[in-house]
């Protein structure tokens, strides 16, 4: 599966921004999606997830923030982000991963645990 995401940007605190992520093929059935972000000096963390039934999960920090949604007709997976702070400031990566394993469909994993990964888009908060 390849991922390129779009849609990153420079916003000023409290602005929103839409991230894309446009995979390569149908990722619907059997497929962990997720938003992840790294901020220079700091451990990519995991910022939402969403499996093939819709279930989302969400980092504490984003939570009632960031919306994770996908268009399984576009395989596209997208994260809406409203109320942008500066500490949202990171290269925000989308990533894949299917079922199974250790995991099975528990979508909320570590970063190691997700096998395809994007580019990365950079996503610029000022105060």
């Amino acid at each position: 599966v390849q991922l390129v995401e779009s849609g990153g940007g420079s916003v000023q605190a409290g602005g929103s921004l839409r991230l894309s992520c446009a995979a390569s093929r149908y990722t619907d059935s059997g497929y962990c999606m997720g938003w992840f972000r790294q901020a220079p000096g700091k451990n990519r963390e995991a910022v939402a997830t969403i499996d093939a039934d819709g279930r989302t999960s969400y980092a504490y920090s984003v939570k009632g923030r960031f919306t994770i949604s996908q268009d399984s007709a576009k395989n596209t997976l997208y994260l809406q982000m409203n109320s942008l702070k500066p500490e949202d400031t990171a290269m925000y990566y989308c990533a894949a991963d299917q079922y199974g394993g250790a995991w099975g469909a528990y979508c909320w994993r570590p970063p190691g645990a997700y096998n395809y990964w994007g580019q990365g888009t950079q996503v610029t908060v000022s105060s």
